[in-house]
């Protein structure tokens, strides 16, 4: 959601979101904002009963497709809104959909076209010496955003205009040019196809610092695969736009590796591992004469590395007695993947480090903390906060009156590092002050501090077709599975001792719960937009509670996962 200035009358009427003219495609929206409590606010003539103790309101409108004219109005004070809401058109023109980047391709590999255009009609397209005529589809929908399981909407599906598509196998290696597609008597050039011989196909190394990003697609909005350590080197095996897919079968974008001779071998032998202690770590060294892809999978008591394009010839494996593994298995899988399991002592894993070191993978395991008897359980245990947003340019969510989600993220962290300090931990905080911080920053605060845990402080706020004023409580956000325990066990221990609703726990993939090297949860406490939760989150004493609730509810947590 995009947080602007407060929309106010002259007097006492505000409203922090909508702006006056806006534009979604929601079928609904919510006006948030406030006014003194013994003046009636209406909206569009219908008055806000429901307001808080202080004047708050969050009232949710039914959005008509195209122009709504919305009207506040507090005493004599009147605002207007103009809310635009689209909605898919039956198109009367061709619209290319795929492939709209340039594609290079193997030979023999199928490429499919699809394109949208009026119902009943039959658009073709042109590759090479190729004319196919692409076929209707049945009656398609559009399955919902990501962002719709955060609104308890995640099977809404929405109608998609006509869709025509068919698929074409490309045997020839050459250049067959830029596609033609062909409505009576449209005619538009589209993205460029090559397919080039096997023996053509480049090599690429890694060079984006500490990792590259792998996905299960050519763009931003498929799924993160394990990243690729610097150094990784992979063969190309295709091509969409800027994207290359490699030959283990993620893609990452060209600007994150640079190009190698291809004649550079990609395929690596393995023979003995080794291992050593380190001060809170195991470390495990893979020599490889290749640095190749890599993938982890966590699990209860199993850690999974998998050596893509890698033929074992292993013998001998040493691995002495340790805290962490138990034992380690491996499995020659074909073709050319080897996977190294290892099963581990705690249930709970603290976190992992891996990189290349030349062609030798490096892997560090974390050994579990030790809680200390007394009034100082957490003495020797590091961790980090990181209040939410901060500076003039990242305000975070804003409540009813303007108050911006960043101003209550420090508050709340700078009451929380005390309560965690009397434990006897060690705290240390991304800000302490209204600054302007990026998530690099704060991934790299993360990884400098190496902290038993990492937290980030956050308060809620929802997309347009969420309900504001039914919407409340306590949620938790993960990514890896060394991180699920404790998301859930403080989701549910604030929400029980504070009394406040569950929002839920949900597996994200946010920046800030990707880092590895320790659990890393992000809690959202609360909904700036909800009126009366907004006044819990601002209340001086109900933020005092929260962080001594809080501080207790990580040492039982750090007492259940340790076994103390």
């Amino acid at each position: 959601m995009s947080w602007l200035q407060p929309v106010m009358a002259q007097g006492s009427l505000q409203v922090v979101y909508p702006p006056r003219e806006h534009t979604t495609s929601a079928q609904q929206i919510f006006f948030i904002g406030t006014a003194p409590p013994q003046v009636m606010v209406a909206l569009n003539g219908q008055v806000i009963g429901d307001r808080s103790p202080k004047g708050h309101f969050a009232r949710t409108v039914p959005l008509q497709p195209g122009l709504n004219h919305i009207t506040l109005q507090a005493g004599n004070q009147r605002l207007d809104f103009a809310i635009t809401r689209t909605v898919p058109q039956v198109p009367t023109t061709l619209q290319p959909l795929e492939p709209t980047a340039d594609l290079v391709r193997l030979p023999n590999e199928i490429v499919c076209f699809t394109a949208a255009a009026p119902r009943d009609r039959s658009p073709t397209v042109q590759v090479g010496q190729h004319i196919l005529p692409l076929e209707p589809l049945p009656p398609q929908v559009q399955l919902p955003p990501n962002l719709a399981a955060l609104i308890d909407q995640a099977d809404l599906v929405t109608p998609r205009p006509p869709l025509y598509r068919n698929c074409l196998q490309l045997t020839q290696v050459g250049d067959y040019g830029s596609i033609q597609w062909q409505f009576e008597n449209q005619r538009q050039r589209g993205a460029r196809i090559r397919v080039v011989a096997p023996t053509q196909l480049p090599v690429v190394e890694v060079t984006r610092s500490p990792e590259g990003v792998a996905r299960t697609g050519p763009g931003t909005d498929y799924s993160r695969l394990t990243p690729l350590p610097m150094g990784t080197r992979a063969r190309v095996h295709g091509q969409t736009g800027d994207w290359l897919h490699l030959d283990y079968g993620g893609w990452i974008r060209a600007n994150e590796v640079r190009f190698l001779p291809s004649a550079m071998p990609t395929t690596a032998t393995i023979r003995s591992i080794t291992s050593r202690r380190l001060a809170d770590w195991t470390e495990i060294r893979f020599p490889l004469d290749v640095p190749v892809p890599i993938s982890i999978q966590q699990g209860d008591r199993q850690f999974t590395l998998t050596l893509h394009n890698t033929i074992a010839q292993t013998d001998i494996i040493r691995l002495d007695a340790d805290p962490v593994i138990q034992r380690l298995d491996w499995y020659p899988l074909e073709p050319q993947r080897v996977e190294y399991r290892f099963t581990l002592h705690p249930r709970q894993q603290w976190g992992y480090r891996v990189a290349y070191e030349g062609n030798r993978l490096v892997l560090q395991l974390r050994h579990p903390p030790q809680l200390q008897q007394g009034a100082q359980p957490l003495r020797g245990i590091k961790i980090l906060l990181d209040p939410g947003h901060g500076g003039s340019a990242d305000l975070g969510a804003r409540g009813p009156d303007g108050t911006p989600e960043k101003i209550v993220t420090l508050a709340l962290a700078q009451k929380l590092a005390p309560e965690l300090e009397r434990l006897g931990a060690t705290v240390i905080l991304t800000r302490t002050e209204d600054i302007d911080l990026d998530l690099r920053d704060r991934l790299l605060a993360i990884e400098s501090a190496q902290p038993t845990l990492a937290l980030s402080l956050h308060y809620n706020a929802l997309p347009d077709a969420g309900d504001a004023r039914n919407t409340q409580g306590i949620g938790a956000f993960w990514y890896h599975p060394q991180s699920h325990g404790l998301a859930v066990f403080l989701e549910g221990y604030l929400s029980r001792r504070l009394k406040r609703q569950s929002y839920g726990v949900f597996w994200n993939n946010l920046a800030l719960t990707r880092p590895a090297i320790a659990p890393a949860v992000l809690l959202e406490l609360g909904f700036m937009i909800h009126p009366e939760e907004f006044e819990w989150i601002v209340n001086p004493q109900a933020q005092a509670e929260l962080a001594h609730t809080l501080a207790q509810g990580i040492l039982r947590w750090l007492q259940q996962a340790t076994g103390d």
